[in-house]
C-alpha cells in the first residue's frame, strides 16, 4: 500500500513536471512571435513612416511585455509546486473511539429498557 502511495506521488510531480514544460514551450513561442513580428513592424517603420504602425508596435511591445512576466510567473509556480510535490507524508492510525466509564452517581444497569 505505501508503495503505491509513493508511487503515485511520484507520477502525480512528473505530470505536474511534463505540464509545465509543455506551458512554457508555448509561452517561448508566442514571446518569439511576438518578437519576430515586432523586429518586421520596425524594419518596415523605417521605410515608410506610418503612425499606424508605431502604435501597433508598441501594442505588440506590451503584449510581448505580458507574456514575458505570465513565463516568469508561471515557471516561479512551477519550481513551488515542485516543492510541494516532493513534500512526504507520514502515515497514521485512526485510534477507534471509546466509551467512557459511567460517572459515579448513576446506576449501572445490565440492559436496555
Amino acid at each position: 500500500m505505501v508503495t503505491t502511495v509513493s508511487a503515485l506521488a511520484t507520477l502525480r510531480a512528473a505530470l505536474a513536471t511534463a505540464q509545465t514544460r509543455t506551458l512554457a514551450s508555448c509561452s517561448e513561442a508566442m514571446i518569439q512571435k511576438l518578437k519576430l513580428g515586432i523586429a518586421k513592424l520596425r524594419r518596415d517603420k523605417y521605410g515608410i513612416p506610418s503612425e499606424r504602425r508605431t502604435r501597433l508596435i508598441d501594442q505588440l511591445a506590451l503584449q510581448l511585455e505580458a507574456l514575458e512576466a505570465a513565463a516568469t510567473e508561471d515557471a516561479l509556480a512551477a519550481d513551488q509546486s515542485s516543492d510541494k510535490a516532493a513534500t512526504t507524508v507520514r502515515g497514521f492510525t485512526r485510534r477507534h473511539p471509546e466509551r467512557k466509564p459511567l460517572p459515579n452517581h448513576l446506576p449501572a444497569r445490565a440492559g436496555c429498557p
